[in-house]
């Protein structure tokens, strides 16, 4: 499985930044493709992920009406689309891939900083 992040990088308070993540090399019917994040001194959380083929996509509380969340036509690429960026957004983001039964894997992550 492969997992190839791009996007990421420096934005400032109020500002946007978009991540993508093309999976590829797996054959799971059904699976969760999105984002996790890991902030300064805290544990990996959950940004935004869709189950296919359910088409579900869930959102963090803390992401919610800022965040969006899509896939292109073949279900394989994510785009994060990061608006009203805040300094609490600085974390590194990690793409990830699980097929929801026990299966999970990682992106390297891609470094977002959000600061005037």
């Amino acid at each position: 499985v492969q997992l190839v992040e791009s996007g990421g990088g420096l934005a400032q308070p109020g500002g946007s930044l978009r991540l993508s993540c093309a999976a590829s090399g797996f054959t799971y019917d059904t699976y969760a493709l999105g984002w996790y994040r890991q902030r300064p001194g805290k544990g990996r959380e959950l940004v935004a992920d869709i189950i296919t083929p359910l088409d579900i996509t869930n959102y963090s509380e803390f992401v919610k009406d800022r965040f969006t969340l899509s896939r292109d036509n073949t279900k394989r690429t994510v785009y994060l689309q990061m608006n009203s960026l805040n300094p609490e957004d600085t974390a590194v983001y990690y793409c990830y891939l699980s097929n929801l039964g026990g299966v999970e894997n990682w992106g390297q992550g891609t470094q977002v900083i959000v600061a005037s």
